[in-house]
């Protein structure tokens, strides 16, 4: 467990070896991978004895000397405790070996649900910059009760510590009427660590999206709504958000049971647009619509300097393979549909590569299938 005196003492002992965070030397950076296209690869294929599916919700963390670390639901028979594999590779997405565990250090129950990874752009409390943080849903066998979580590594992903408890709820099922908590999604805002996510534990809604915030990781702030429909069956859920160019944020989040006028399925995906990620709660909600195909279930957003004066918004939806872009700084007219060669998946992600003409998409497979995990690496295709 990590407290403020631990990670203190972590960090004297962290600064005293070579750091993966200290600026490379020239030597280094002649060796350096360039980005370039990588076409399915295998990051991970399980024992056949894993419980069904195997594998779900993919996320990956990109250091900054490359190093691209990949982490997903892992679904191994119990005991042991479920867990999060730590893989990595070192050719920006080509090769992936296995490189280390995050475990369940205070619940005794594992980390089995929606893992997110974070690099730290600068230092929160005593955790300093380049901090990986791993958050995480701890549920026990029997589904029980959910626990979004704090882990940290201070060397690269080699070794984590459990750092905080963000928020409690009940039964791990998506019921309206039951009190979970859920998709924990992080950013840096303000000199502060901001933990989006999913909660049903208000009995006026049967989902809401929230957010709280840290200025040390280690202690946090009121919860706060960022999406709350008035109508208690609607459910937002699975936020992700990214930085605009002009100053503004976008929010891209499922909504269950919302309005799809093309009838394309029942938790068609929305947006929202602020000049705060605090004040999501005050935004009008667009629903992401490229030309009459309206995208369905656990989106991904980010944002490319790349493609245009505007950049480019990226997302994914597990109702396609192709992603949807925008590069009118989310202009509802403004979205189009894009080939990928990934598959589609359930909470597909994405990551804007060091080349930021580059994209990795990574796919850990569906709901009840037999799954594995991949990543591709595209050119983005509108340049």
């Amino acid at each position: 467990m990590l407290g403020r005196k631990a990670i203190a003492a972590s960090l004297t002992w962290a600064l005293s070896i070579p750091s993966v965070y200290s600026a490379p030397s020239a030597a280094v950076k002649e060796c350096e991978v360039a980005d370039h296209e990588v076409t399915f690869k295998t990051i991970y294929v399980p024992p056949t004895h894993y419980n069904t599916p195997k594998t779900l919700y993919g996320r990956t963390v990109q250091l900054k000397d490359g190093t691209l670390l990949a982490t997903w639901e892992n679904y191994s028979p119990e005991p042991p405790l479920v867990y999060f594999p730590i893989y990595k590779s070192t050719d920006k997405g080509e090769t992936w070996a296995p490189f280390s565990n995050v475990t369940d250090q205070v619940n005794g129950w594992g980390l089995r649900y929606q893992p997110d990874l974070y690099l730290l752009p600068q230092a929160i409390g005593d955790l300093p910059k380049g901090t990986i943080i791993c958050s995480a849903n701890s549920i026990p066998t029997d589904l029980s009760r959910t626990k979004i979580d704090v882990y940290a590594s201070l060397n690269g992903g080699k070794t984590w510590s459990f750092v905080s408890t963000v928020a409690s709820g009940g039964v791990a099922l998506p019921n309206n009427g039951e009190t979970p908590v859920w998709e924990p999604f992080m950013m840096v805002y303000d000199n502060q660590l901001v933990m989006y996510y999913s909660d049903q534990r208000d009995p006026a809604y049967g989902q809401k999206m929230v957010h709280q915030v840290s200025s040390d990781g280690v202690t946090w702030g009121p919860v706060a709504n960022d999406i709350a429909y008035s109508t208690y069956e609607h459910r937002p859920g699975m936020p992700t958000v990214a930085a605009l160019p002009n100053g503004q944020y976008i929010m891209t989040y499922e909504y269950g049971l919302g309005p799809n006028p093309t009838g394309s399925g029942t938790f068609p995906i929305y947006y929202r647009i602020s000049s705060s990620p605090l004040t999501f709660d005050s935004a009008p909600g667009q629903i992401l619509n490229a030309g009459g195909v309206v995208p369905t279930s656990s989106p991904y957003v980010v944002w490319s300097p790349s493609g245009g004066p505007n950049g480019s918004i990226i997302v994914s939806a597990n109702s396609h393979s192709e992603i949807f872009i925008n590069t009118n700084l989310g202009d509802a007219d403004s979205w189009v549909k894009y080939y990928t060669p990934q598959s589609r998946a359930y909470t597909r992600h994405l990551r804007v590569m060091d080349d930021p003409d580059y994209l990795l998409i990574m796919s850990a497979g569906f709901l009840n299938g037999d799954n594995y995990v991949t990543d591709s690496v595209m050119k983005l295709p509108n340049l």
